[in-house]
C-alpha cells in the first residue's frame, strides 16, 4: 500500500481507470491497470492498493511503486511544472529550429536541404532562443519524450559521429 498526500492546490479524481491531477499550471491524466492495482481517494491522500490476486502479486507490487513515482511526478508538474533545458551544437553547417503549431523543425542540419520534422507530445511547449531550446510542461513524461523526439531526430545517419557531432542535446542540470 502506498499513500500520496495531496498539497493543497491540487485536484485529484479517479473515474473509470482514470486517475486525473489538475493544479494551478494545468492537468494530465494516468491510466490505472485495475488488474494490477486499486486506486482511491481517501481523507485527502491517494491511496494505490496491491492487488489481491497470488498469480500477479509480484508484478502488482512493482507496479505500485511505479505508479505511486508516477502520480507524485504529476502533482510536482501540475504544482511547479517541468522544465528541460537544450542546447544546440553545429560545426560545419549551420541550423536552425523552428516550431510550427505542434511540430519541431531542424532546418539544415549536416547541410540537408529537408528539414527534420518531429512532432510535441502532449500540451507540453517548446521555445526556441538562438542556440537554446526550452521544453515545458506539466507531465514529465510527456516533456521527457518530446526532448528525445527533438534530440533522436538530429541522428548523424551515415556520418561519422565522432566527426560530425552536430545536434540538439539535453544540458547538465547542475
Amino acid at each position: 500500500m502506498h499513500e500520496i498526500e495531496i498539497p493543497k492546490g491540487v485536484e485529484v479524481t479517479v473515474k473509470d481507470g482514470k486517475i486525473t491531477v489538475k493544479g494551478k499550471l494545468g492537468s494530465t491524466t494516468k491510466t490505472v491497470n485495475g488488474r494490477l492495482m486499486i486506486v482511491r481517494i481517501e481523507q485527502n491522500k491517494v491511496v494505490i492498493l496491491e492487488s489481491e490476486n497470488k498469480k500477479f502479486a509480484k508484478k502488482s507490487a512493482l507496479a505500485t511503486k511505479a505508479f505511486s513515482t508516477e502520480i507524485s511526478s504529476a502533482i510536482n508538474g501540475v504544482q511547479n511544472g517541468i522544465e528541460q533545458k537544450m542546447d544546440v551544437f553545429y560545426a560545419h553547417f549551420p541550423m536552425t529550429i523552428e516550431v510550427k503549431g505542434n511540430k519541431v523543425h531542424v532546418k539544415n542540419i549536416f547541410g540537408e536541404r529537408v528539414p527534420r520534422v518531429t512532432g510535441i507530445v502532449g500540451s507540453t511547449k517548446v521555445e526556441v532562443k538562438g542556440q537554446n531550446v526550452t521544453v515545458k510542461g506539466v507531465d514529465p513524461y510527456d516533456v521527457g519524450q518530446t526532448v528525445a523526439n527533438i534530440k533522436s531526430i538530429c541522428y548523424a545517419r551515415g556520418y561519422d559521429t565522432r566527426v560530425f557531432q552536430d545536434g540538439v542535446y539535453p544540458s547538465k542540470e547542475e
